[in-house]
């Protein structure tokens, strides 16, 4: 444990921005999921406009990298591509 005060106080802020960054994180890879899931249905093309928002909006937040955004929404879109 620390013992110099705002180290302290940085484990608690630290604590505080992973949790809140765990929901981002978790309806992220949710949403990239079901847009993969929905390949080639009616419903694919608003599941991966949801993926893609939810992506830029994680980049935005500074949860995960702009890059990282940029590679997965590419991934994603080639993989629904070769599906379709």
């Amino acid at each position: 444990m620390a013992n110099i005060k705002s180290q302290k106080k940085r484990i608690l802020t630290n604590a505080k921005a992973a949790e809140r960054n765990k929901g981002v994180k978790s309806e992220l890879k949710t949403r990239v999921k079901n847009a993969a899931a929905a390949a080639g249905t009616e419903q694919s093309e608003e599941s991966l406009r949801l993926a893609v928002k939810r992506l830029d909006m994680a980049a935005a937040k500074k949860v995960i990298h702009k890059n990282q955004a940029a590679r997965r929404k590419s991934r994603l879109m080639k993989k629904l591509n070769a599906g379709a």
